[in-house]
């Protein structure tokens, strides 16, 4: 018999807890969005999908460009965050691709990206994009954009 002893260290300094907003915060209008998120990491993927779900949205994922046009097509998202470097097809590509479709021009297109250069954001802006997030994505930045995208859904008042 073999006896092992682990010792772990204390922690010593307290952790500082974020906290998440209320769901009033980020669903301003209490509208639900139609979301498309793309990523050939599917865990990263699903989880966005997952969390932007959980937040009342109605969600689909993608994992490569092809796939992308395809489910653009048929779920006819309002936003669609956009991963740049997929197989298949790039998210450049695929950008172009969506905004040629019937339903193209109304959709918000992010890129959600590890590429954060000004020149990858140059790229994006040719491509069609709308917005550029860089990977990790900031929360609040995230929340903010919904929040936009809901807000420029509600009518107008007349006079």
């Amino acid at each position: 018999g073999s006896e092992f002893t682990v010792r772990l260290p204390i922690l010593v300094e307290t952790i500082e807890l974020i906290q998440v907003p209320e769901k009033q915060d980020y669903n301003v209008i209490g509208e639900t969005l139609r979301i498309l998120v793309v990523d050939d990491n599917r865990d990263s993927a699903t989880s966005l999908a997952t969390l932007l779900n959980l937040l009342g949205h109605n969600t689909c994922a993608a994992y490569d460009g092809l796939e992308a046009v395809e489910a653009s097509a048929k779920f006819h998202p309002e936003i669609i965050l956009l991963d740049i470097g997929l197989p298949k097809m790039n998210g450049y590509e695929a950008c172009r691709m969506i905004r040629q479709q019937s339903t193209g021009e109304n959709i918000v297109i992010v890129a959600l990206t590890g590429w954060g250069q000004e020149e990858d954001r140059r790229k994006s802006r040719s491509a069609g994009f709308d917005r550029h997030l860089v990977k990790p994505v900031d929360y609040p930045s995230l929340l903010q954009l919904l929040a936009d995208v809901q807000s420029a859904r509600v009518p107008k008042p007349l006079g």
